[in-house]
């Protein structure tokens, strides 16, 4: 299917979205929040989809925040529509089954840093520069910053970024624990291709339960956690992907996981 502002495409069980509205360095219209919904419905299908790339087309932005033409234009019950939008679809694609990487190669400012921070992890380059700037337009995140950040980060870190609206480099955002690798630009994607090569290596519901029991038992209670956490055990050792992983460990011998629920 043909998109006018994303590109999709699937290689070795590894897709990858591409936001591409270069000449606006990426933002966030509506248009781009309808087919990023469509295909993130699509991955969320299908089986063959073992890991998923979020990055920016152009050198110069992964995605500098929401469109501000149409934002400006929003009023208060268009805006809480619009909101609650955004936040279903970034909720769906945090709750994807499979892991999701972000690749941010420039600004991710706002809902950019917002949709970066949904993903399981973050590989930046080192011309990225990560924000919330909406407090110098008279507003506040609106599409998860206030809530992901901080959980993140701490209070405090969060606090600082948000009210201030000041821009961290990569460096800055790997030390703060948001980024796990930061990169040469050019060295960027054949990084983040290599990680998820080796994660869509894996089993298939071993990567399930690992994410679930992760993002799950992170919002409860230690003890509560630790149920999920046997649970999905309990879960991946019931499947034909453990079978196999466990049968060649004892041959000695590279496991072919092929991603098959439990018998």
């Amino acid at each position: 299917m043909p998109y006018n502002t994303i590109l999709f495409e699937v290689q070795d069980q590894i897709a990858t979205i591409t936001f591409n509205r270069p000449s606006v360095l990426n933002a966030l219209n509506l248009e781009l929040i309808d087919e990023l919904w469509s295909v993130v419905e699509s991955v969320s299908g299908d089986e063959e989809i073992r890991v998923l790339v979020l990055t920016g087309a152009g050198p110069k932005s992964f995605m500098a925040g929401a469109d501000i033409k149409e934002l400006a234009k929003t009023s208060p019950l268009q805006a809480k529509a619009l909101t609650e939008r955004v936040h279903t679809l970034f909720l769906k694609l945090e709750s994807l089954s499979q892991p999701v990487i972000a690749a941010v190669n420039g600004f991710a400012l706002g809902a950019g840093c917002e949709i970066a921070l949904s993903c399981d992890f973050i590989y930046a380059s080192e011309t990225a520069k990560f924000g919330m700037p909406e407090i110098t337009l008279g507003l506040i995140p609106g599409y998860g910053g206030t809530q992901r950040l901080p959980r993140l980060i701490g209070k405090s870190l969060a606090k600082e970024m948000i009210f201030t609206g000041k821009f961290i480099s990569a460096t800055e955002a790997e030390a703060k624990g948001f980024v796990n690798r930061v990169l040469a630009p050019e060295e960027l994607m054949e990084e983040v291709m290599k990680t998820a090569a080796a994660i869509a290596a894996k089993g298939r519901v071993a990567l399930r339960a690992a994410k679930q029991s992760i993002d799950q038992g992170a919002n409860t209670d230690l003890r509560t956690g630790i149920g999920i956490e046997i649970n999905n055990f309990a879960l991946a050792i019931g499947s034909p992907d453990a079978k196999e992983g466990l049968g060649a460990f004892l041959e000695k011998r590279k496991p072919e996981f092929k991603g098959g629920l439990n018998d």
